[in-house]
């Protein structure tokens, strides 16, 4: 059987990883925090991005995968 649990780990640790970043976003505004680098923030939910739509295609092609498995069985 097609093992779904991969591709929503890692769509997860992205989640996790958005909202970190949206956290450091957050304290952007205020001027007693630390600076944020806005450009490495930016990159880091670009990659978030990327990695998100990467396991959203292996989730979408397990998900096709099993389909045409029990179309041919059934």
């Amino acid at each position: 059987m097609i093992d779904l649990a991969t591709p929503l780990a890692g769509m997860q640790k992205v989640e996790a990883s958005l909202n970190r970043t949206a956290a450091r976003l957050a304290t952007a505004v205020d001027p007693a925090a630390d600076a944020v680098d806005l450009s490495t923030e930016a990159v880091a939910m670009l990659s978030a991005k990327t990695a998100f739509q990467a396991n959203a295609n292996v989730l979408r092609t397990e998900v096709e995968l099993s389909r045409n498995l029990i179309d041919m069985l059934g």
